[in-house]
């Protein structure tokens, strides 16, 4: 008889997502997730097999929980500019908050594995096509609303929000001061104006 698992497989996925999140994939050892995940390594491997699966779902976890709030925040958007300026201020403020200076779980993992496996580089290829996307609909009701500038498509300045974001993530989490990413954001503002 199969014996019942003796944890919560979301909680355990939360922990892992900031375990991974901290140290890497790479740096991340099987010890270091039998400790942070309190669970033996038996009820490890006969759970996720491997650390690569728990940390495809550890992925997946995130980006529900993360990914899943932007999307729903720009779900129903009235004012496009103010979202807009919302999101690329809430950058700023989540890297003051991060006193380790991890970054983003999603663009950490871009910089560490997209390039080598297929598999992972999808899942994060798959998250900012939904993320570009919705940023997409979103400028489009300003530029609808004479908020963004029509110079370019949506399509464009969404790739441009997008890669915004992203950058001012990575310089956060090389130790950038908040100044600098207050003038970058307000670059990107002044560009999208319609």
């Amino acid at each position: 008889m199969a014996r019942k698992k003796e944890f919560d497989e979301d909680e355990l996925l939360n922990k892992a997502v900031a375990l991974f999140w901290d140290k890497g994939y790479h740096a991340t050892s099987a010890q270091d997730l039998v400790d942070g995940l309190g669970i033996n390594r038996s009820s490890l491997y006969n759970t996720y097999t491997d650390k690569r699966t728990l940390f495809t779902k550890s992925l997946r976890q995130y980006q529900a929980k993360n990914t899943g709030a932007v999307l729903s925040m720009l779900k129903n958007v009235v004012n496009a500019q103010e979202a807009i300026t919302q999101l690329l201020y809430a950058v700023i403020k989540e890297s003051e908050e991060d006193e380790l200076a991890k970054g983003c779980f999603m663009v950490n993992t871009a910089i560490e594995l997209s390039s080598h496996d297929k598999e992972i580089g999808s899942l994060v290829a798959e998250n900012a096509k939904s993320v570009e996307d919705a940023f997409a609909r979103t400028i489009e009701k300003g530029q609808q609303d004479g908020q963004f500038t029509k110079a370019k498509s949506a399509k464009a300045l969404a790739h441009f929000v997008f890669s915004t974001i992203s950058g001012l993530r990575v310089s956060a989490r090389s130790g950038v001061d908040k100044q600098t990413l207050e003038d970058i954001v307000e670059v990107a503002l002044s560009a999208l104006k319609a």
